[in-house]
């Protein structure tokens, strides 16, 4: 198969969704699939005029016997170019619609994804809870696939080995992460030992900064180290060392580094936002819904002063984190998903 990813610039992005199209990149072409990444430029999901134009070019450009799979952050930018996205029988690869982002200008998004979502031959959903929230744009059941990111074996995390509780958050700088509510929920719990480690790229500077001045309103800003933009060992010595794991995000298409932290046997404290409930095994997280920082505090105060149930919790985190798919097998999911849309 010969395959053209779509996807905005710059493709080493850190997130979730950047990562999960980059693992597949290199699982496809191990698998021996031709796979060529076009990087477009301009602004997205809102896109400007430079963005139109790149995607214009982007499908002028696919070869006659390349099939184009559009990454759904781009897919706005070709709301001019629908007939020809479905004469070429794109296929739309969808971590969630853009338009539910907190934030995103919904009246503009939304008819422009319906529109685009109509012109795709297919659309791979990266969980079953995107793969649902697609009925509501007019898009029959049928039309979609469901292929969630892999994992990969990891080392079972060893905690930090002091009396109080090391938790960590991975998410990027922005506001549908709700590292402010997790801060709120946290200064609720003055009392008890605790740090926080947030691991995740600046994206929105003026969020960035806002989170740090929360910190000092807080009172919390000896107790919060914002990390940056963190991979490969740097991270990987976060979760080792971590004894929670944390995220109040507003919405997530899967939960990818609610799935690493399982895969390292972590406990976890999260929110019902998207798909990520979906991804912890029973016993392994406390639960809370998105944006409702009292009832995530109530529910993060026994694990953080009770190792005990930590380590009631890890375990049920770690069994569940073995039955996670791989990336390899996912991969070869995605392939049938590409080979069904054009079969």
């Amino acid at each position: 198969m010969r395959l053209a990813l779509l996807v905005p610039a710059p493709f080493d992005t850190l997130s979730g969704g950047y990562g999960y199209d980059r693992r597949m990149v290199a699982e496809l072409t191990a698998l021996g699939h031709a796979v060529r990444v076009v990087e477009l430029r301009g602004r997205f999901p809102l896109p400007d005029a430079e963005a139109e134009a790149e995607a214009a070019r982007a499908l002028a450009g696919l070869g006659a016997e390349e099939r184009a799979l559009i990454d759904g952050l781009a897919l706005p930018a070709f709301a001019a170019q629908a007939e020809a996205v479905a004469r070429r029988g794109a296929v739309g690869l969808i971590h969630h619609p853009t338009c539910l982002e907190p934030g995103a200008p919904r009246d503009i998004l939304e008819p422009v994804e319906r529109r685009l979502f109509a012109a795709c031959r297919r659309l791979i959903a990266t969980s079953a809870a995107t793969a649902r929230s697609l009925a509501a744009f007019g898009v029959g059941e049928a039309r979609v696939g469901v292929v969630e990111p892999g994992t990969d074996p990891a080392p079972r995390a060893r905690g930090s080995g002091g009396a109080g509780c090391r938790i960590l958050s991975v998410g990027a700088l922005i506001p549908r992460k709700g590292h402010d509510v997790l801060l709120r929920a946290l200064a609720r719990l003055s009392d008890l030992d605790w740090t926080l480690r947030i691991a995740g790229a600046p994206h929105d500077p003026v969020h960035a900064e806002g989170l740090a001045s929360l910190a000092e309103e807080l009172g919390l800003a000896r107790r919060v180290a914002f990390l940056g933009a963190l991979r490969g060992e740097a991270l990987e010595a976060e979760y080792a060392a971590a004894d929670l794991f944390a995220l109040a995000t507003w919405h997530e298409g899967y939960g990818m580094a609610a799935a690493e932290a399982q895969a390292r046997g972590l406990p976890l404290a999260i929110t019902t936002g998207g798909a990520i409930a979906e991804v912890v095994g029973p016993g392994a997280a406390i639960l809370a819904p998105p944006g409702d920082h009292a009832s995530l505090s109530r529910g993060m105060r026994r694990p953080i002063y009770d190792p005990a149930l930590r380590a009631q919790m890890a375990e049920a985190s770690w069994q569940a984190g073995q039955r996670l798919p791989r990336w390899e097998a996912q991969a070869a999911r995605l392939a049938a998903e590409l080979e069904r849309a054009h079969g």
